[in-house]
């Protein structure tokens, strides 16, 4: 796993690139929690209007199950660019050089090959949603739009994909062992020793306060 301080800067259209891509995935960042905040209103009305007043949020399902895709995907490619995606890497940790940027080029690869036939399959599941004039059950919203969601927020990841393609292939043909554009992998006593900076630096904070 790596941290946001591990994406290498320099002055490289590589580099330029993938911080310009970066402001659109930390867009959709927010997007995806601005509607997990709503959300949260949402679920709350919900159940206070139920307590109070016998009177749920009407189609509060349908509302919950249209969310959902803008939660889950919306965020994926800012992640994928953090390297924050959970993955074994106990055989990955052990390689340095090329034969590390080979794997993870390998990998990548694998991966865009993935993602581009999940794009392929969720906009043909848009497609026929869209065609059907599909809708929810309750209420009837109509499901496109957040089936839609999903090969676009896909289509992100495959463009981030292909930068750290281009990261991988620069670091293995340059021989480089600080590549830029792509997340470096961090030993467990590097994260734990993170983790616990930030632990104690929100203690110290806590303390100084009156």
């Amino acid at each position: 796993m790596s941290s946001p301080t591990d994406i290498l800067e320099d002055q490289s259209k590589l580099s330029w690139l993938d911080r310009t891509f970066f402001k659109l995935e930390s867009l959709l960042n927010l997007l995806g929690g601005i509607v997990i905040f709503l959300l949260v209103f949402l679920a709350t009305a919900n159940v206070l209007g139920r307590w109070l007043f016998n009177m749920p949020v009407n189609g509060y399902i349908d509302w919950v199950e249209q969310a959902m895709a803008f939660m889950a995907f919306l965020g994926i490619a800012y992640t994928k660019r953090l390297g924050g995606h959970i993955r074994m890497d106990i055989l990955v940790s052990r390689l340095h050089g090329a034969k590390l940027w080979l794997v993870e080029l390998l990998s990548s690869i694998l991966m865009l090959f993935i993602t581009l036939v999940l794009i392929y399959g969720s906009f043909l599941h848009f497609w026929r949603a869209y065609s059907l004039g599909d809708s929810s059950l309750d209420i009837d919203l109509p499901t496109w739009p957040a089936k839609l969601v999903i090969p676009f927020a896909l289509s992100v990841l495959a463009l981030r994909i292909l930068l750290q393609i281009w990261g991988y292939s620069r670091a293995l043909l340059s021989g480089s062992e600080q590549p830029v554009a792509v997340p470096l992998i961090e030993d467990a006593a590097a994260v734990a020793a993170q983790e616990a900076e930030s632990l104690s630096g929100s203690t110290a904070a806590e303390d100084q306060q009156p």
